[in-house]
């Protein structure tokens, strides 16, 4: 990934539903995020799942992101999944790109 931006990827609770989420922010105030896209993969065991969209200011609180939805959600039992069954430990890859809009 870009030197101007930060990934997170966290567990959190959708309601009853135990899921992760994984979102980029820009470096940068909102203004200057809105002029960039992103693209982050998470995948395993021979699957990807790919999100695309436009980077929150790294001003936004990562809570604030996630608590909006604003990136790619993966169910708990397919995160595992794609760990290969393992339920103690996540093995997953997680990768990104950003790049600025023309």
């Amino acid at each position: 990934m870009a030197g101007n931006s930060a990934y997170t990827f966290e567990a959190f609770h959708l309601g009853m539903a135990s899921v992760y989420i994984a979102f980029l922010r820009f470096m940068g105030d909102e203004t200057e995020a809105r002029k960039f896209s992103y693209g982050i993969e998470v995948g395993g065991n021979g699957r990807k799942l790919i999100w695309q969209g436009v980077p929150r200011s790294i001003r936004y609180s990562h809570k604030k992101v996630r608590d909006s939805q604003d990136g790619l959600i993966i169910q708990r039992e397919l995160a595992h999944f794609f760990s290969g069954g393992d339920r103690q430990l996540l093995k997953l890859d997680v990768a990104g790109r950003i790049w600025k809009e023309q």
